[in-house]
């Protein structure tokens, strides 16, 4: 059973969703939804393919603009597409990694584009994620298991106060799954807000502090 932790408006400093709509051509991908995410814990998201799981994550981290409705993180506007708001990781498709460098390089490219110092750094969250800070392989030729490490591992550096993951275990095999929900929970009690789609109830039973489900791009609370 999930833990709701949802708090009132008035003192929220969370995810807040206040009638969000998107119309990509005839299609209603996100229908008037409004929900608030709490500021810490892990708030799940289920539904079929096409249910509007992963725009939403999209809407939340400003990759497209919403028709109409707000959006708010941690009290700020989602108002710019293409940027992230401040503090946030996000494992969503598509990630623009560069395959002709290796895992380590492609990390270290993303640090020197953040002001000031990115702890954890490169090194320590391919550790975290099971891959090896010193392989030479370029990411072009990783599997899609390797792959999937390393979109959590960019997503978890810095410690971002909001981590939003479209279904984090895909393609991963019975210990990769197990390691990527170890660092979920670790997130988790690290104090992050984290937004986690997954078709796996499961997993989100085991992970989740609150959980919605989605469907036809409407969000109901579980």
């Amino acid at each position: 059973m999930s833990r709701d932790r949802t708090k009132d408006k008035s003192s929220f400093s969370g995810v807040l969703l206040e009638n969000v709509s998107k119309r990509i051509r005839s299609k209603i991908v996100l229908d008037g939804v409004s929900a608030l995410f709490p500021s810490e814990g892990v708030s799940g998201i289920s539904g079929a393919n096409g249910s509007g799981k992963t725009m939403l994550l999209r809407a939340i981290a400003g990759m497209i603009r919403i028709d109409s409705g707000t959006i708010s993180v941690f009290g700020s506007i989602v108002d710019r597409c293409g940027e992230l708001p401040v503090r946030t990781g996000a494992m969503i498709e598509p990630i623009g990694l560069w395959g002709e460098f290796t895992g380590l390089e492609n990390l270290e490219l993303l640090a020197s584009l953040q002001t000031g110092g990115v702890e954890p750094g490169p090194r320590q969250v391919l550790e975290r994620v099971g891959l090896d800070p010193d392989d030479r392989r370029i990411v072009r030729d990783y599997s899609l298991g390797m792959k999937q490490r390393l979109c959590l591992a960019q997503a978890i550096m810095g410690a971002p106060r909001l981590l939003l993951l479209d279904e984090p275990t895909n393609a991963l095999d019975d210990n990769g799954k197990k390691l990527m929900r170890s660092v979920v929970a670790a997130e988790r009690e690290r104090g992050a807000a984290i937004v986690l789609v997954s078709h796996d109830l499961e997993e989100l039973n085991s992970l989740s502090d609150i959980q919605y489900s989605m469907a036809d791009g409407m969000l109901r609370q579980r």
